[in-house]
């Protein structure tokens, strides 16, 4: 009877407990799922890891299409250098030829030379394959006139051009042509004038003078170094053998050196010098650029 009576006693207890904490949740339980939510919240704010759409404008894009961001990661992508050649949003700009009325007006003319800083040297080239001669006592307009025309050498081609462009100039005494030329017999001279800008049809090109030297018009028979007989190198060693001779008979050190796939741009007018002497400049093309509009 005892152990009836303690039994349905604990069973008293164990029931009221239950009740107690039941009636305790009830009590609490809007209490205990708001503090859930704002710790789920404040753990967010605190470690943010977004999926973000790469273009961030469609909602609706794949996860193949998504990429995690983090506040390291969060930066623009590094693009790959472009040049301007390469790249659709920077087409090369053409521009018309500022003596594409020249060229039009006389076939024979393949460039306009163009010393800067108040030289005369500022004139038309004339090529004439068939004869070399031609323009040697004619004008531009093909007239009779003394000091002719700066004539590109039979040998040399501007366009494409050969290794070596000669061109010859009578050296006049009233300056016109090439009669300036010798002025950069002073050092100090060709450093204010080291520039040299030839424009032909499609280009514009820019050299820097490498030597200044003296010379002659040899016989045929004679060993001695021929500058005018230069033309293309096809070999290293024919470059070095041009290279290295008007280097040594430069009449001073201009700073100025080539390699092997260089060009050149020789101006040669007469000297007085010696029999049939010659005054040389030779230049180092530097910049070659095609920037004009076809006109033909």
């Amino acid at each position: 009877m005892r152990k009836n009576i303690h039994f349905w006693r604990v069973l008293a207890i164990f029931a009221g407990f239950i009740l107690v904490v039941s009636a305790f949740f009830l009590a609490f339980k809007d209490y205990i799922l708001k503090e859930t939510i704002q710790l789920s919240d404040n753990d967010i704010e605190e470690n943010p890891v977004t999926l973000t759409p790469v273009s961030g404008e469609n909602d609706t894009e794949t996860e193949a299409d998504e990429v995690y961001l983090s506040d390291q990661d969060n930066e623009p992508p590094v693009q790959d250098d472009v040049s301007e050649d390469e790249n659709e949003d920077y087409p090369v700009t053409y521009i018309d030829n500022p003596y594409k009325d020249y060229f039009l007006e006389n076939s024979d003319m393949v460039a306009w030379i163009n010393i800067p800083d108040n030289t005369k040297i500022d004139y038309p080239v004339m090529w004439t394959p068939e004869d070399e001669n031609y323009y040697l006592h004619r004008s531009f307009e093909k007239e009779e006139l003394y000091e002719g025309c700066l004539i590109l050498d039979t040998d040399s081609k501007a366009e494409p051009a050969t290794t070596n462009l000669i061109i010859h100039g009578h050296n006049m005494r009233s300056g016109s042509m090439f009669g300036e030329l010798d002025k950069y017999s002073d050092e100090n001279y060709c450093k204010e004038h080291d520039t040299i800008y030839l424009f032909t049809e499609s280009e514009k090109r820019s050299y820097k003078v490498m030597a200044v030297f003296k010379s002659a018009v040899y016989k045929k028979s004679d060993t001695r170094f021929k500058y005018y007989k230069f033309f293309n190198a096809d070999t290293e060693e024919q470059f070095d053998d041009f290279y290295n001779n008007v280097k040594d008979m430069s009449l001073y050190d201009t700073g100025v050196t080539a390699s092997f796939g260089d060009r050149f741009l020789t101006l040669s007018t007469c000297s007085k010098h010696v029999e049939n002497g010659r005054f040389v400049v030779v230049a180092k093309e530097t910049e070659s650029e095609a920037c004009y509009n076809s006109f033909r």
